[in-house]
């Protein structure tokens, strides 16, 4: 197995995703050209050498009081490990419930399976047809000499009071917040205070869109902010 003997500490649940999960190769434009193993879809090599760019999908949930939940990674994470993101971060898989482009069905496929691994979100209280995709974003971002992203990032936002149940191989912790409490993480994060991190996608968000769209979210016009034809390319 390439790589098995130097990650020979990898957390074993880590170590199955990394080699058993196959994500969706893309070109720049969201057109699949492929499919590589998790494995070699975040070697900072292989991304650098090859361009490696995979489909990916960032949730955004909010409860009825419009606040936004947020995880930490675990901390056996093998990218981006102890930062604090969005709700839910993953990848569709090359398999055929999640490569449907109609209507963005196979992300939204994706992201109800994932809610369910990570933070134990039973599907009935997410329904796919209740994600709103928002808009799509191209990015790169190293975790750290080894390991980093170079993603095309599909937004999904969902309003929906949900039963949790963090799974502790995937979750730290998790919170929901307030734009104000959101502002004030934001704040302590840039200060360094008690080794507090954001993932650098959910900090692309958050600078670039996330005030706006949450206006939407209250104002229940969540349909006004859409714009799934321009792929925003981020750094």
């Amino acid at each position: 197995m390439a790589g098995a003997g130097e990650d020979a500490g990898m957390d074993a649940v880590q170590r199955r995703l990394m080699f058993e999960d196959e994500c969706i190769l893309v070109d720049e434009q969201d057109n699949v050209v492929g499919h590589e193993s998790k494995y070699n879809c975040h070697l900072m090599e292989k991304i650098e050498s090859e361009n490696l760019l995979h489909r990916a999908f960032s949730v955004f949930l909010f409860n009825s009081k419009y606040e936004l939940l947020l995880q930490q990674r675990s901390a056996t994470k093998v990218t981006f490990p102890l930062v604090w993101t969005n709700t839910c971060c993953s990848h569709p898989l090359y398999r055929e419930s999640e490569l449907i482009q109609e209507n963005y069905l196979g992300v939204r496929n994706a992201a109800q399976r994932k809610l369910l691994d990570e933070l134990g979100i039973p599907a009935e209280d997410v329904p796919v047809d209740q994600f709103t995709p928002l808009g799509r974003m191209l990015y790169k971002a190293p975790s750290d000499g080894k390991w980093g992203e170079h993603e095309l990032d599909y937004l999904l936002f969902i309003v929906r009071d949900v039963k949790l149940l963090p799974n502790p191989d995937e979750v730290g912790d998790v919170k929901y917040v307030s734009r104000e409490q959101l502002k004030d993480l934001v704040s302590r994060a840039d200060a360094g205070e008690d080794g507090l991190k954001l993932s650098p996608w959910f900090r692309l968000v958050v600078d670039n869109f996330l005030m706006g769209w949450w206006d939407h979210v209250e104002k229940g016009t969540l349909h006004e902010a859409v714009d799934m034809e321009t792929i925003h390319k981020l750094k």
